[in-house]
């Protein structure tokens, strides 16, 4: 199963540039409604968005930790396990495309996922608005917000209002752009330097350092057949929304930007250290062999992108 397609390197959505360097730093949003986000942000943590109530989109993206939940699949109602690990919420705006496979091409076409999804929250929007239309203050709340009041259109653009502020912003990465040279150390540098050397650049670059291109998991390696472990349908990627067999394996680039806060790397969360999953990126997808010294160098160089938003544990 081995893939070479060179689409993995050309298949880039942005590229922005800024003193020479292909990462840049990252910016808030601008012109979100400050009474939006706030309603959003209720709703993100609402469990009435879930058929039996117990869970809210909060349940697996937690904000204090890194935008998503510390298990290798996150627990749906009734005690339904997903299929695939939950990413971060965290800067998702500024991905190309949703969800590993890249089924919704916005953050407002996100939100009806899990909440139509059986083993997420298993409702559906009629439902939803049932039970926040019987809560007066919500009611009022949509109402003074929007034209038409509470709506399946509204509830998710308050939800993607709310996400759309979740940019970690001041990482010490950035600074360094910006021109603090004492930002990072001569590891974190140095790191960087094997990070665009080695050529994890090459799918993990602009604001996001990812989120802007699909790539296919194992394009230097047989990564399936090396992992011991059957291949499942979350592993067939893309090919699950096009049905084009040449999309088999082929998964939206996650961000770098919180990597360093994951306890699980991959879709699959098949690796728990991170100087274990740089050495697995690079023999997979770029035919390297990198030593356990350069993916501790690279690994700091990551630490490095961690930013900073005030619902997200200070680092």
């Amino acid at each position: 199963m081995l893939k070479f397609f060179s689409v993995v390197f050309c298949f880039i959505v942005s590229f922005d540039v800024l003193a020479d360097e292909p990462i840049t730093p990252l910016v808030p949003i601008e012109g979100l409604s400050p009474d939006k986000v706030k309603l959003g942000q209720q709703l993100f943590n609402d469990n009435r968005l879930s058929k039996d109530n117990s869970i809210s989109c909060a349940s697996c993206h937690l904000l204090s930790k890194h935008g998503a939940d510390n298990r290798t699949r996150s627990i749906g109602i009734n005690g339904s396990q997903g299929i695939i690990k939950t990413p971060t919420v965290y800067n998702s705006a500024f991905n190309f495309v949703q969800f590993w496979d890249g089924r919704s091409r916005t953050l407002n076409q996100q939100v009806s996922g899990p909440i139509h999804n059986p083993i997420e929250m298993g409702s559906h929007w009629l439902e939803v608005i049932d039970k926040l239309s019987a809560d007066p203050a919500v009611a009022v709340q949509f109402k003074t917000l929007y034209d038409d009041g509470l709506t399946a259109a509204n509830i998710a653009d308050a939800i993607t209002t709310f996400e759309r502020s979740l940019i970690t912003l001041n990482s010490r990465f950035d600074r360094w752009l910006e021109g603090d040279e004492k930002a990072l150390s001569a590891n974190e540098k140095q790191g960087y330097q094997l990070f665009k050397a080695f050529g994890c650049i090459s799918c993990h670059q602009g604001r996001n350092v990812g989120g802007n291109m699909y790539a296919y998991m194992g394009t230097m390696g047989d990564y399936f057949s090396d992992r011991g472990q059957p291949i499942t349908v979350a592993d067939y990627g893309r090919f699950n929304v096009t049905g084009v067999e040449d999309d088999k394996f082929l998964f939206k680039v996650p961000s770098l930007r919180l990597v360093a806060l994951q306890r699980y790397f991959f879709h699959d969360a098949s690796e728990r250290r991170l100087v274990s999953a740089i050495e697995v990126m690079a023999k997979y997808q770029l035919g390297r062999n990198i030593n356990e010294q350069d993916a501790e160098l690279i690994a700091a160089f990551l630490r490095s992108l961690v930013g900073q938003h005030p619902l997200l544990e200070p680092q």
